[in-house]
Formats: C-alpha cells, sequence, structure tokens
C-alpha cells in the first residue's frame, strides 16, 4: 500500500497536464478560428459598444450579429492581447473583410462610425430633423420630440417649447446611433458657445437673449448679401421702436410651411398676409412668440450690432446679387412690383 499514494498523485499530475495539452489545443485553435473573418456568417454592420460592456458582452452581441465566428475565440484573443478590459464605448463600423483581431483592434482604439451632417443656416427644426432622417443619424419624429422635450429644454436652460433657433448651423460629426437627446444636447452647446464669441450676450438674461434670438432668425431668412444683415436687423428695431408691425415676409412663410404644412411660397399674397397665427407679424406687432430658424452668426451679430439708420423699409431690388433697397417712406417702398423671398432648403 506504500506505493498506492505515489500511483494516485502520478495519474492526478497525468490529468492535469493533459487538461493543460487541451486547453492549449483548443487556445491554439480558438485563436485560429478568432483571426479568420467572418465571412458568410452576416457581413458588416454596425456595433454598439457601452460603458462597462466587458469582453464577454461584446464578444456575445458580435457573434449574435454574425461579425465574429465565435464568441469564445474573441474573448480568448482579447484576454491574449491584454485588451479585456480596454474595449472603448462607442459605435463602431465592422466591415465583411474584417476578422476577430481587426475588429478587437478597431474596439479598443476608440475610432468611432461617423456621421457627418452640415446644417445649413436658417434651417428650421423640421428641416433638421429632416436632414438627420435623410443621412440615417435619427429618426425625424425622434429628434423633434426631444427638440421638444421640457425636461430636456429645462436641461438646457431654454425658455421655450420647443429647441427652434439653439440649434446652431454647422457641420458636425455624429457618432452612429447617437441619440436624438444627445444631437440636441451637442446643437445647442454649439449655440452656446458661439454666441458666447458676442461679448454683449453674457450680460442678457435668458429672455433678452431669446429675443434677441428671434429677431436673429428673422434676419437670417430676410437677408441674402451678408453685408446687408446689420441694416436689415436696424429696419427691424426702427419698427419695434415705434411699435410698428414688423411685416417680416419670412414670419408669414413660416406660418405657410411650419404651421400650417404646406409647400414653400415662390411669392406672397395679401390674403397670406391677414393669415390669423401669431407669428404673421403682419398680423400681429412684435416679436413673434420665437424663433422661425435658426440663425448663424452673420445673423446673431447683426441683432447684436445693427447698422445706425432711420430706414423703415426695405425691398430687393437683384434677385442674383441679393442686394435691396432701404427706404424711410412708405411711398418709396411701394414702387416694388412684387415681394421676393429668401428659400431655405
Amino acid at each position: 500500500m506504500k506505493g498506492a499514494p505515489h500511483r494516485i498523485m502520478a495519474r492526478t499530475l497525468g490529468i492535469a497536464l493533459a487538461a493543460l495539452a487541451l486547453a492549449a489545443a483548443l487556445g491554439s485553435a480558438a485563436l485560429a478560428l478568432a483571426a479568420a473573418p467572418a465571412e458568410g456568417i452576416g457581413g458588416g454592420g454596425i456595433i454598439t459598444v457601452e460603458k462597462g460592456d466587458s469582453a464577454q458582452t461584446v464578444a456575445a452581441a458580435l457573434a449574435r450579429k454574425g461579425f465574429i465566428r465565435s464568441a469564445f475565440a474573441f474573448r480568448l484573443l482579447a484576454r491574449a492581447e491584454g485588451l479585456g478590459s480596454s474595449l472603448r464605448a462607442g459605435t463602431y463600423r465592422v466591415g465583411p473583410e474584417m476578422g476577430a483581431r481587426q475588429i478587437l483592434d478597431e474596439l479598443a482604439s476608440g475610432k468611432q462610425a461617423l456621421s457627418r451632417v452640415t446644417v445649413p443656416e436658417g434651417y428650421t427644426l423640421s428641416q433638421i430633423a429632416s436632414l438627420l432622417d435623410r443621412q440615417g443619424v435619427v429618426a425625424k419624429d425622434a429628434f423633434v420630440q426631444a427638440a421638444t422635450s421640457s425636461s430636456l429644454l429645462a436641461e438646457l436652460g431654454i425658455l421655450a417649447p420647443s429647441a427652434e433657433g439653439y440649434l446652431f448651423p454647422d457641420t458636425y460629426f455624429l457618432p452612429l446611433g447617437y441619440s436624438a437627446e444627445s444631437i440636441v444636447r451637442t446643437m445647442v452647446r454649439a449655440f452656446r458657445a458661439r454666441v458666447s464669441e458676442i461679448p454683449e450676450s453674457a450680460a442678457l438674461s435668458p429672455k433678452e437673449l431669446h429675443d434677441r434670438l428671434i429677431l436673429a432668425s428673422i434676419v437670417e431668412r430676410e437677408y441674402k448679401s451678408p453685408d446687408e444683415a446689420p441694416l436689415i436687423a436696424s429696419v427691424f428695431y426702427n419698427r419695434l421702436k415705434i411699435r410698428m408691425a414688423l411685416q417680416s415676409c419670412a414670419t408669414v412663410v413660416y406660418v405657410i410651411t411650419e404651421r400650417l404644412d404646406r409647400p414653400h411660397p415662390d411669392v406672397i399674397y395679401d390674403r397670406d398676409l391677414k393669415l390669423d397665427d401669431p407669428y404673421n407679424t403682419y398680423a400681429h406687432r412684435g416679436l413673434p412668440p420665437g424663433p422661425i430658424s435658426n440663425p448663424g452668426m452673420t445673423s446673431l451679430r447683426a441683432a447684436f450690432y445693427p447698422e445706425g439708420s432711420r430706414f423703415l423699409y426695405f425691398r430687393l431690388i437683384d434677385p442674383e446679387a441679393g442686394t435691396h433697397h432701404f427706404s424711410t417712406t412708405l411711398e418709396e417702398h411701394l414702387d416694388a412690383r412684387a415681394l421676393f423671398i429668401k428659400k431655405v432648403g
């Protein structure tokens, strides 16, 4: 019986060595499997890694979508590369030619898949929503819902029923899968950053800033030549001072296209000027309830630094050049034969 313990120990050691050999063999096979592209298993697409996701969670998602052949092999590869806890949160594009090693490197690099979106100056909330929808960034309805969310607006310090006017027109690089709320936050923060470049804005209350933004949004849809924006702003300020109706054609267009959901008109008729809507500045004096577009820096600066003038009227005289004739009397202004409208989008 004295040799029994030695035989048991030898048998145990043999089993352990066999297990290690089997694990090594499986590991080599798994690493080889992980290195191969998952062609024919699902092709390329988009994978999102949430903050705090483990390599196991990510591997399971990749395998479920057919981006890799084996979740086990991917986990083993991540461990072998020392990247098990280094996967970066974000949204990534996975190509059908990529093997698990390339996918792993991509997720560890943090180089997210981005959509380039250029929002033109003067676009309205609904136009921006349609643009984002067309480019596959986010659904139109989801963006509109986010931009009119009372809780999100309160978070962003917007004392209005929507973010209209605060969605700064610019070129954005947005991660695929970015939520509508995150996009609204990004655009509003861009507005805050740019308007802070105007020193006078810091001393304004939220209501005062909102009023400046309303006027800037009207100037945005009225001017064609940037040099004339401060002069157009002065016309509206002069009208406000004498309690004259702003009589902006752009606000009538806003009523027609955004409030009544009708096609953009080429000409404004007398019947349009009589539309009973608070945004119609022919029918109601003072500023409309909110911005009618999302203005760029030219219009914002014009609203803060209007040209000194006594003009009360302006009319387009050269549609191609975008130049206006400015006047102080109604008689001179009535020489106009038609009303031209700045069309955006």
